[in-house]
Order: C-alpha cells, then structure tokens, then sequence
C-alpha cells in the first residue's frame, strides 16, 4: 500500500480500479438495495414514508412561498418540488459521500475490492430513495397540466452532468473525509449556506438584474440544465457551458487525488 503511493504506475491502478469497479456493478447495486432494506427494516411503507413527508412538505412550502413571492401556485409548484428533489438527491449524496469510505472500514481492511465499488454504492443508494420521490414531479405536472415538451429531452444530459458530478463528490470527499473527519461538518454547514443562496425555494427571476450573476454559483449550474428543460424554460448556452466545465474541474480533482492517495485509504479508515 505505501509503495503503491509512490510508483510511478499508480495512474494505470487508478484507471484499473475504475474499470474494475464499473465491470462489477452488480455489487454495488446489491449493496444498495441490502442497505435500503436495512435502513427500513420493520416500516409498513418502508422508503415511501419519506415520499409521503415530502409530499406533505412540497405542499406546505408551496402554499406559504407563492403567498410570501406572490407567485401563482400552479406556476410556482412544479418548480419547487423540481428543485427541491434535486436538491435533495445532490445533498443528501454529497452527506453520505463523507461517511461513504470509513462506513466501509470493515469491507476495506478484510477484501481487496476497488474502492470504487463504495463510491458506486453510496451513488446507487441515494438514486434508488431519490426514484422514490420521482413520481411526485409527474403528479405535479398532472395536476397543474404543466407537461414539458419535447424540450425536456435536455434533461437527459443534463442528469448525465448531474451524475457525474455525485460520483466525483463521494470519490473526493470519501478519500478527504477519511483522512479529516472534522470535514464532514464543515462540509454540512456549507451545504446548508449553498442552499439559501441558490435558487431552490425562490425564483431566479426575483433577483432581476443581479440574475446574470446565478452563473457563478456551480449549484445553480447542474440543477438547471436538468430543471430547466423539464420546466419548460431551456438553460441558455453560458449555463451548459458553466455546467460542463464545473463537471470537468470536479472529476479532474478527484481523479487526481484518487491517484495520488489510493495507495493510503486503508490506512485512513
């Protein structure tokens, strides 16, 4: 382990580990679900409690925020719950990234796997509780007749940029976590200020000239070329453009630290 930190091939194992991860997916899928059964062990609806809160909470806010905005309800709603469940799924993979190595202590000291198989694990957890939410965005869009045109296609890549910006967060703050474990809550705190500076529970359009600015915040950037298209307003090209390249700079740092400090991880769990 400590030589491989200093040999000059550890880039071809990083790579190798990534390969070799992907090509095993089904363990980290079967990890996924055995997780889920076990977080709602004993529960009647199991997942589908925390969609029926949700639900409940999309409803209220969207009540007392169009109210406090003076918004139309059947205009506001649908962007809520968009950006609230995407908020979500990103927050809650960016909180259990930081745990998602030392959770794995055991597995990690006893099995040689790729440490890619618990950032795919952590990854497929959260997108299987966030499809639990996912029918909400339909039921909205059903009562309010609020159906996206063939414009929300954008969204698909979109989701590819959204993805791949979850994976590089685990594989980061998975390895930085490991090794601070004073970073996990640093790391809630600014998740928490991030998210009352985005555009989640207002309205881009309420902050009028100052709007051009949103571009700076990378929040902003992945959830609108996802929220964007389903909401009928397609990002403009300065927000595609600011989304690919926030996602070429986060995989590029996490693959770097991946090869510089794959070699330590066992030691930091």
């Amino acid at each position: 382990m400590i030589s491989d930190s200093a040999n000059p091939r550890r880039v071809r194992r990083a790579l190798e580990d990534l390969e070799l991860g992907a090509r095993r997916w089904r363990l980290p899928v079967a990890l996924a679900r055995l997780d889920i059964r076990n977080r709602y062990r004993g529960s009647v609806l199991g997942p589908f409690w925390m969609t029926l809160s949700t639900a409940i909470t999309f409803v209220a806010l969207g009540l007392l925020y169009s109210t406090l905005f003076k918004m139309n309800l059947p205009e506001y709603l649908p962007f809520l719950v968009v950006s609230m469940i995407l908020w979500n799924v990103f927050a809650q993979m960016v909180g259990d990234a930081c745990t998602s190595l030392i959770a794995a202590e055991g597995i990690i000291r006893q099995m040689p796997l790729p440490y890619t198989v618990h950032a795919l694990r952590c990854l497929m957890r959260n997108a299987v509780v966030a499809a639990h939410n996912l029918p909400l965005i339909l039921v909205v869009f059903l009562v309010f007749n609020s159906w996206p045109g063939i414009g929300a296609l954008l969204a698909l890549p979109g989701m590819v940029l959204f993805t791949l910006n979850a994976f590089a967060a685990v594989m980061f703050l998975g390895m930085v976590c490991a090794r601070f474990r004073d970073i996990g809550p640093i790391v809630g705190t600014v998740m928490q200020l991030a998210f009352f500076v985005s555009p989640v529970i207002w309205k881009p359009e309420l902050l009028h000239d100052q709007q051009k600015w949103l571009v700076l915040n990378p929040f902003y950037d992945l959830m609108e070329v996802v929220r964007g298209p389903l909401l009928n307003m397609p990002p403009s090209l300065l927000v595609w453009v600011a989304a690919v390249l926030i996602t070429t700079v986060n995989c590029s740092v996490a693959f770097v630290f991946f090869v510089r400090f794959r070699g330590r991880i066992a030691f930091w769990v």
